[in-house]
């Protein structure tokens, strides 16, 4: 066993005053350290998205009936709340695993050399947005499941998933200037395919906060909406999806483009369609919860797989890992 080095007054106050610069002082983690951390907090922002959901499909979305507080005499959930109450604090707890594998991410892209401000500041972004989401999760609760703030709660959820799946891109990046893989024109058609999939889970809330789960055993407010009508909107934006992935991939082909935005093209529409046979089954089966818990998996899916594809745009030359090429270096592997 090494010898533990003396750490002086001054270390403990410079540890105090600056943990992140003290720790950067000291540790210098491989560029695939540095990548891993910025995955795990890309899973936890899925995996938090998916329990919320299990907590509304259970109807224990009021099982801890205030906020901050479990209940307002217990800081916990109690026995006499039952499996609902366990549900919901469970799923309250998690948020702290999330911000765990945040600051994980945080530490580990303050402590690589050189160090890059960008991918820091992409890492505070997600603190920022768990934050501000875990108040909105309380707000949720304390106006009794509003479908609008169940939506924001979401929608906030999938702002944290884009700005996790950037940095996770970035980690696998150098530092310097974008060099663009593909011509403006495709870059405007994938800018459509964002814009539409943004339309496609904004309009999925509103599937949601029109259904039949409202999230509790009790009178839930529902947005005062069709649901039928607003379900088939959802469908049609969905195909709308589905052929802009579908001609991206034709016209990636004609142009000849790399290795990258093709495969990342491809899984895509790979995703898309699992999510639409998901979609149409729940839909002609009044919507069994495990099925609208996995449609819920598969829009995180799309919209990282949605982000991939705009990312596979552009390649920073000296990626971070030797050992992982950029897609311009694939390209020309595959060709070799």
């Amino acid at each position: 066993m090494g010898r533990v080095p003396n750490v002086t007054p001054a270390d403990a106050v410079a540890a105090v005053r600056n943990p992140l610069a003290f720790i950067a002082a000291r540790w210098t983690p491989r560029p695939r350290t540095v990548q891993r951390a910025a995955l795990a907090a890309l899973v936890m922002s899925v995996v938090i998205v998916v329990t919320g959901g299990a907590v509304r499909l259970t109807g224990s979305g009021l099982g801890c009936p205030t906020w901050p507080k479990c209940t307002t005499d217990s800081l916990t959930a109690t026995s006499e709340m039952g499996f609902h109450g366990a549900i919901e604090f469970g799923n309250r707890m998690l948020t702290y695993v999330l911000c765990a594998a945040v600051g994980w991410a945080i530490v580990a892209a303050r402590s690589e050399k050189p160090y890059r401000r960008s991918l820091t500041r992409l890492g505070w972004a997600q603190f920022w947005v768990v934050m501000s989401n875990a108040i909105l999760g309380g707000v949720v609760v304390l106006v009794g499941l509003n479908p609008y703030t169940v939506a924001a709660h979401f929608l906030l959820s999938s702002a944290l998933i884009a700005v996790a799946t950037v940095m996770w891109q970035r980690t696998r990046e150098g530092d310097t200037a974008p060099k663009p893989l593909a011509g403006k024109a495709v870059q405007q058609l994938v800018w459509f395919l964002v814009a539409a999939s943004v339309l496609l889970i904004a309009v999925g809330t509103v599937v949601t906060g029109s259904g039949p789960h409202a999230g509790d055993s009790s009178e839930v407010e529902r947005m005062p909406l069709d649901w039928e009508t607003i379900s088939k909107l959802h469908a049609v934006l969905a195909w709308i999806v589905v052929t802009l992935t579908f001609a991206l991939w034709f016209v990636l082909k004609a142009v000849d483009a790399p290795k990258g935005p093709l495969d990342r093209t491809r899984d895509l529409f790979l995703v898309l369609l699992s999510q639409g046979v998901i979609g149409y089954v729940q839909y002609f089966t009044d919507l069994p919860e495990a099925l609208v818990g996995l449609h819920m998996l598969g829009s995180c899916l799309v919209w990282i797989a949605v982000l991939r594809v705009l990312l596979s745009l552009r390649e920073r030359p000296g990626t971070a890992d030797a050992g992982l090429p950029g897609p311009a270096a694939e390209a020309t592997l595959t060709k070799a």
